[in-house]
């Protein structure tokens, strides 16, 4: 079996344990169904990563480059996220749970940055496949996005504001996986 494909087959197994656990017990505390979400979500981007490993034309320093960048980042996001969400059950001083609340904000910035490297260190067909990759993921979750608007708009759904606009990045990202790897197969 490819490991992509048992990376995912995990990812979907943590993802669908999340559901079951936020929604099954909701006894636990509320962090632990997001911990075990983002866990499924990284399995998701190794796969992804797995998959489109052959469709790439960085370099070998390029693709090794991005990789620990991107690994130090979220694992600096999920470290800094579980104690954000700590934190904030005991602090009270709206400005302290400002900043503790706005802690994960600073790897997902260097996330951000390791992209920018990547898609700069690449090559011309590279750059294509990562530009449409974005544009696909950015107009699939504007639309989804949108119709869930509409659709809380009219009370069929209701989507605390929060949790709709926490999930815009990753659902972005996810999204942009899932696409490059599919653009990528038509260069490739």
């Amino acid at each position: 079996m490819p490991r992509s494909r048992l990376f995912f087959g995990l990812a979907l197994g943590l993802v669908g344990a999340a559901i079951g656990l936020r929604f099954g017990l909701p006894q636990l505390p509320r962090w632990l169904p997001l911990l075990v979400l983002l866990g499924g979500m990284g399995l998701i981007a190794a796969a992804v990563l797995d998959a489109e490993r052959d469709c790439l034309t960085a370099s070998p320093q390029v693709q090794r480059r991005y990789t620990r960048e991107l690994l130090i980042g979220m694992g600096a996001y999920v470290g800094l996220l579980i104690v954000s969400l700590l934190l904030l059950r005991h602090i009270e001083a709206p400005a302290l749970r400002a900043v503790i609340a706005l802690l994960p904000i600073l790897p997902i910035a260097l996330v951000l940055r390791a992209m920018v490297r990547f898609i700069r260190g690449v090559d011309e067909l590279q750059q294509r496949i990562e530009l449409e990759a974005v544009c696909i993921a950015a107009a699939l979750v504007s639309f989804g996005y949108m119709t869930a608007g509409f659709l809380q708009a009219a009370r069929v759904i209701d989507v605390p504001a929060s949790a709709a606009m926490l999930w815009v990045f990753p659902l972005v990202c996810g999204t942009y996986g899932l696409a490059k790897s599919v653009v990528a197969r038509r260069y490739g």
